[in-house]
């Protein structure tokens, strides 16, 4: 019996596959790294087929872990970040660039190199632009692909297929080139909810009249909870299955995550009202869904039917959270590196001296978080960060102030977006919380005490592997849909309700914060 379902989640820095039963129960999750290289701090790029062998990897190493018969397995879904991936009219690597025997072919999520192209997007004023948060990011692929057209021409004639990575991951699955309509709607600045989804107006206005022919990017899209194909040969013997494995659509990473942790309220659209998934990593994605379209500055969408049938989803967030304390440890002398067992060392010593000194022990330090620039709400990928109140303090318990209170701002921005969110008529009544920042105690508490919402920590190891299975669970025909699938396969979740006692605290440090932000723009404006 076909019972049970694999779901591959590619992150920034590793595959991951989970094998996870019909009643959503994680039976296995393991990981293999990827590489990325940097050639400055602007340009991030990845191999694609480094990443596919990752996730080969990871697929066989949880199915052994499990000790499963892989006759067991239903399907198989994916889910990325939204890099792009370039290759040419064989279907071979494009790459950027060579090192030994690596092909860099991937221009990461990350990426910031199409700064002045994403700008020349938002001057075209298109309705497509409306639902980029009316200001395009460099983060986006249409900013990438003009780029790339006009400083790799070279690249460009010669490309014949582009993808969003978890559709490429869906490709090297099937030889199938459909593309899922969360990866095109939600990058690609396709709109679902139009008769012709491409607008070709606005790819001949940036330049990209070419694109769908060298990208061989289809006119029709594959929604999440619909199959893609079956595996093909090549694939199943790398993946270590067969070719009765059904591929579901991918699936962007964080979107997974919010249909990992809401989809069993997805059973009666009401009850997603006020609900928002916040998936918490490198950067952190904050993603609602509703009945009816919500626009504003900086937050994107609203895409149609990016996940679920009939609602639109939106999504703000910021593109440095965990990224921005792992940075933290790098950058200082007592950190040691960004390594797991730092983060916990300077988690267990912050948590001893508030117990000694107080909520206060770091008072007098302030930050702005936005290091890798401000996605929401300014939509300005060239703002800075800010480290206000330093001495020359080099201890570790120095350090330790400086991540405590980095953890304060990142909080701070999410209530700022928050904030963002409720003026676009879309409210918050309750924040559930997934990915890497559940393992950190300082955010979650803060989550919960500096927004004065409750927050909900789902009862599963992995919402983001667990939103994938629920794709490929509906693909297969294990349910006899997406929200039926998230109905069965959700997790429930542990409350946690803010303490009115450090309310009076964070609204000084919130007035703070704000301040700093006209003090950066007074100081930028000079």
């Amino acid at each position: 019996m076909r019972d049970h379902v694999i779901a591959v989640d590619v992150g920034t820095g590793s595959a991951r596959a989970g094998l996870v039963d019909r009643a959503g129960k994680l039976l296995a999750r393991c990981e293999h790294p990827i590489l990325m290289r940097r050639a400055d701090a602007e340009q991030a790029e990845h191999a694609s087929e480094d990443i596919w062998a990752a996730c080969c990897k990871a697929v066989r190493m949880a199915l052994a872990e499990a000790g499963m018969d892989s006759a067991r397995i239903a399907a198989i879904g994916f889910d990325a970040t939204c890099s792009l991936v370039l290759r040419d009219a064989n279907g071979a690597p494009l790459p950027l660039a060579k090192e030994a025997e690596t092909a860099f072919d991937t221009i990461a999520w990350m990426d910031h190199r199409a700064g002045s192209e994403a700008e020349q997007c938002t001057a075209t004023g298109h309705e497509a632009i409306k639902h980029s948060g009316r200001i395009m990011s460099p983060e986006m692929q249409m900013p990438k692909l003009m780029w790339l057209k006009r400083n790799r021409p070279d690249l460009w004639q010669r490309a014949g297929y582009i993808f969003d990575l978890a559709d490429f991951l869906t490709w090297k699955a099937t030889g199938t080139t459909s593309r899922s309509r969360c990866t095109l709607t939600a990058k690609w600045n396709f709109l679902a909810h139009k008769p012709s989804g491409w607008q070709d107006d606005f790819l001949a206005e940036i330049g990209l009249e070419d694109l769908k022919r060298r990208g061989s990017l289809p006119d029709d899209t594959v929604a999440v909870g619909r199959p893609i194909a079956t595996l093909c040969g090549y694939a199943a013997e790398a993946l270590g299955l067969d070719t009765d494995v059904v591929v579901a659509a991918g699936m962007i990473d964080a979107y997974a995550g919010a249909l990992g942790v809401l989809g069993n309220a997805a059973g009666d659209p009401r009850q997603l009202d006020g609900q928002v998934a916040m998936i918490g990593g490198t950067s952190s994605c904050i993603i609602g869904f509703a009945a009816e379209p919500h626009h504003g500055t900086s937050i994107w969408g609203p895409y149609f039917e990016a996940v679920f049938a009939d609602l639109w989803l939106v999504e703000a967030g910021q593109s440095a959270t965990g990224g921005l304390l792992g940075h933290l440890l790098e950058l200082h002398s007592a950190g040691g590196g960004s390594a797991v067992a730092n983060h916990r060392a300077v988690i267990a010593r912050i948590q001893e001296l508030r117990k000694e000194q107080g909520d206060e022990f770091a008072e007098g330090i302030h930050i702005l978080p936005d290091f890798h620039g401000n996605r929401s709400p300014f939509a300005d990928p060239n703002l800075t960060g800010v480290i206000s109140g330093l001495t020359l303090d080099t201890s570790f318990d120095g350090l330790c102030r400086i991540y405590w209170r980095a953890c304060v701002a990142i909080v701070l921005g999410l209530k700022q977006i928050l904030d963002t969110l409720d003026k676009a008529g879309f409210s918050c009544d309750c924040l559930h919380l997934t990915g890497g920042h559940v393992k950190n105690p300082l955010l979650v508490e803060l989550y919960a005490d500096v927004t004065g919402i409750d927050v909900v920590i789902p009862q599963s190891d992995d919402a983001v592997l667990l939103g994938t299975a629920i794709n490929a669970a509906a693909a297969a025909g294990l349910y006899p849909s997406l929200t039926a699938a998230g109905s069965a396969m959700g997790p429930k979740g542990q409350r946690r309700a803010p303490n009115p006692e450090t309310a009076r605290l964070y609204q000084r440090d919130y007035a703070r914060f704000l301040a700093m932000q006209r003090h950066r723009a007074e100081l930028n404006s000079i």
